[in-house]
């Protein structure tokens, strides 16, 4: 039987089942929100560099945040406008496998970005005396490597229990790029192992990490309340609710594509969330966190008022 079966050199990526008319507006519609996407956190990443008052361990992990969400998005938007255009879907078995890695890598870093963003908070209002020696430069950039270790580390691990799999045929992903579930469906092969190995790192990376941010939340709410001042309450109220907004968009998002009940979601809402969050999410971030955050205003402000004065 296998004698007969050829390996598969390329994928189809089916994308969404549209109208041209239609799939010609997502895709000016799409492009739009990427360079939104590019815009906002590249405001970011710019305004904590440029203002001194932003270079905090808070600051330094958003803009780790930042660059995630701009990789994130370039990994797998670029691909989605060029085969809304083009009437030939397809991508080499290399550049898919390469960019279900560095989807796998960059979705892995942010939910451990997030943790340590909930820890920065949790030792800032629960131990504002000691912040400065618990988060010492050091420290933030051991928390940020061992994200980025940790997060391409994992991804490594699903991609090479990936090419342990033969794929002969069909060729036909059912999605906007080679998402790791849509990919594995294609295997001529047992995927088992490949299912648990996924469920096994959706507990450790998103249950555990969210279950991690829940704890701190609710010691730094038990310790906003026993804040005298009114002035106090409402800057750590507003600094935690955007990070509170960024955290329930993602982990939701991504809690529901891979651990609810697979008939919940067929393929067709599983390429809406990860629409959600491989554009929508990345596009909505530097947005909540620079409407809600009075800091990043004010270095805004201080910046675009330097460029007046020059």
């Amino acid at each position: 039987m296998m004698e007969n079966q050829t390996s598969v050199t390329e994928f189809l990526l089916l994308g969404f089942l549209l109208s041209p008319r239609t799939q010609l507006l997502l895709s000016g519609l799409f492009s739009l929100f990427y360079a939104f996407t590019l815009l906002g956190n590249g405001v970011i990443l710019g305004l904590i560099s440029l203002d001194s008052r932003l270079h905090t361990p808070m600051y330094f992990f958003l803009a780790h945040l930042a660059i995630v969400d701009i990789s994130y998005a370039s990994n797998n938007v670029p691909k989605m406008l060029a085969n809304l255009l083009n009437k030939r879907k397809t991508i080499s078995f290399v550049p898919c496998i390469i960019q279900t890695f560095l989807y796998m890598a960059f979705a892995h870093t942010e939910c451990l970005i997030l943790v340590m963003m909930s820890y920065d908070r949790y030792v800032a209002i629960c131990h504002p005396l000691r912040y400065s020696v618990i988060m010492s430069w050091r420290v933030c950039t051991v928390l940020a490597v061992t994200s980025w270790a940790c997060g391409s580390l994992l991804a490594l691990v699903h991609v090479v229990l990936i090419l342990r799999l033969p794929f002969c045929g069909p060729h036909e992903i059912n999605h906007f790029f080679c998402e790791i579930l849509s990919v594995l469906k294609l295997a001529c092969a047992d995927t088992r192992l490949n299912q648990v190995v996924i469920f096994v790192a959706s507990v450790f990376i998103l249950l555990g990490p969210l279950c991690l941010v829940l704890v701190s939340y609710t010691r730094i709410l038990s310790a906003i309340l026993r804040i005298p001042s009114g002035e106090g309450r409402r800057k750590a109220f507003s600094t935690c609710s955007s990070h509170l907004c960024v955290v329930g968009l993602f982990f939701g998002s991504a809690i529901v594509m891979y651990m609810a009940p697979k008939t919940r979601h067929p393929e067709e809402q599983q390429k809406i969330l990860s629409l959600f969050y491989s554009l929508f999410n990345p596009m909505l971030n530097p947005l909540i966190y620079s409407l809600r955050n009075s800091e990043v205003k004010g270095a805004l402000r201080r910046v675009r008022w330097k460029q007046r004065s020059v």
